[in-house]
């Protein structure tokens, strides 16, 4: 489950990137371009309605990208403890046998003359 929540969280980013990227700025940027309200078969729609469409869709995908975030976060909580973790008391740890002592280095004996 959480593998799938990953993939569309993914493929939000992917897309919401791509639609503020073709977005016009105010200083023409990436913009799709193209005004065209003129008449015949010119544009499919004008340039007010591709940005009210543009904004509609980064909302849309920007609201879903949220909600997965916060069902990733949820998903990955479960199973925790609660609490603060000052709350908690400090069991020492089960000790059964103490520590060695570090070994002295053996010095050879001196030949015997």
């Amino acid at each position: 489950m959480t593998t799938v929540v990953i993939v569309i969280h993914l493929l939000l980013a992917i897309a919401m990137i791509f639609l503020i990227l073709i977005q016009q700025s105010e200083g023409g940027g990436l913009g799709i371009g193209g005004g065209g309200g003129g008449g015949g078969m010119g544009g499919f729609m004008t340039g007010r309605a591709t940005a009210n469409l543009l904004t509609r869709s980064t909302a849309f995908i920007a609201a879903a990208f949220f909600v997965t975030s916060l069902t990733l976060a949820i998903m990955g909580d479960q199973g925790r403890q609660r609490g603060s973790i000052l709350d908690r008391s400090a069991e020492p740890a089960n000790q059964t046998q103490a520590p060695a002592l570090p070994a002295l280095p053996m010095v050879p004996n001196a030949p015997s003359k």
